[in-house]
């Protein structure tokens, strides 16, 4: 706890910066609603300036790989200003949990494709499974897999998929083409089209071995870096709406007065403003922790994802609400948000999930 430091460096200001001027240009709320009335709305080319132009997908890879040899520091920045824009870019299914999964794995042929951004993966496990409790449906016999995988993110429209399987011998890491004879990935409707979902199945599907004998802990820890740069996106989506809220409470004229010199407002816009800062806190430390290779990681992520879902949740509701009628309009960005955060809440594991397992790190045992 003593080496930890939440400060920005001039180099993670830096990244927010270029950052938010490509969202701001290319994934304003008009582009970004338009995937609700057109589902097929193209955001390539911002993945594309994303990963290739600001070389943002290499930040978890080393320097030998071709990467950044960056960490979680510089990617929960890219991760608050996805969240500030809603960005439907597979940045969390590629660039983290794919990229670690491989990463871990000892994978280091196609790791250089996903460092540049020529390559797009997805790890074929389903969006709502938290670290530590992954249930493997597909299994494998001389490099061929069977089985389906329901709810999958970012795997639409993947170059390569990671698929974590049973083997003869426990668990095994495997990479396939998502066009290969006998892989079948249907797009399935959610709440969230910003973070395309699917159901993919294996029939037959022929695959590459890519694990040295430690997929599962490949997985686990792909799902543990995923989960801590999750709470940063949520602390991303819960500032937006706190910001947009005040600025909206202080123009906004009701009865002669501005609505935010009501007390009622007031009140909740403190309360909420409290709730963002502390959730800002917890993700912020749980990316600083991981990087350093904290013992407590694991600890901090449970916390930070315990605690920021809701944050961002109820940052929503409030901005719809206090919004008032235009609040509840489809012309006005607010709902984006709230599909957003209601859909990080459930992503790799429930509040209640990552509750129970905070109890089980620190020994919490019920009496």
């Amino acid at each position: 706890m003593s080496d930890a430091n939440l400060l920005y460096t001039d180099t993670e200001d830096a990244v927010r910066d270029s950052v938010r001027r490509l969202f701001a240009g290319r994934c304003t709320p008009e582009a970004v609603a338009a995937i609700y009335d057109e589902p097929r709305t193209d955001f390539t080319d911002v993945w594309k300036s994303l990963s290739t132009e600001l070389g943002l997908a290499v930040l978890l890879v080393p320097e030998s790989l071709g990467g950044a040899g960056a960490s979680t520091r510089e990617a929960a920045v890219v991760m608050e200003e996805i969240g500030r824009a809603v960005a439907p870019v597979p940045f969390l299914s590629s660039a983290v949990l794919a990229t670690v999964a491989m990463l871990t794995a000892g994978e280091t042929q196609m790791l250089p494709s996903l460092a540049d951004g020529s390559t797009t993966g997805a790890l074929v496990i389903p969006l709502s499974i938290p670290p530590g409790a992954v249930t493997l449906t597909v299994r494998v016999s001389d490099s061929v897999l069977t089985g389906r995988v329901t709810s999958v993110a970012g795997a639409k429209g993947a170059d390569v998929l990671v698929v974590p399987v049973i083997g003869s011998e426990g668990v095994e890491l495997h990479t396939v083409m998502p066009g290969a004879q006998g892989v079948t990935v249907t797009p399935v409707l959610s709440l969230d089209m910003t973070r395309p979902i699917a159901d993919v199945e294996f029939s037959s599907a022929a695959s590459t071995r890519i694990d040295t004998g430690a997929a599962d802990a490949a997985v686990a820890e792909a799902l543990l870096c995923g989960a801590v740069l999750l709470a940063s996106e949520q602390v991303g989506v819960a500032q937006w709406c706190l910001e947009t809220t005040v600025s909206y409470a202080k123009d906004r004229k009701q009865f002669g007065r501005a609505v935010g010199s009501f007390q009622a407002v007031k009140h909740r816009l403190a309360d909420l403003w409290l709730e963002v800062s502390s959730a800002a806190a917890a993700a912020r430390y749980a990316a600083d922790a991981y990087a350093r290779g904290d013992a407590d990681s694991s600890i901090a992520a449970a916390v930070a994802q315990a605690y920021c879902g809701d944050v961002a949740v109820h940052a929503a509701e409030e901005c719809i609400q206090l919004h008032g009628g235009i609040g509840m309009t489809w012309e006005y960005p607010a709902h984006l948000y709230l599909k957003r955060a209601k859909s990080d809440q459930l992503a790799l594991g429930t509040a209640y999930r990552h509750r129970a397992q905070l109890a089980e790190l620190v020994d919490l045992r019920p009496r």
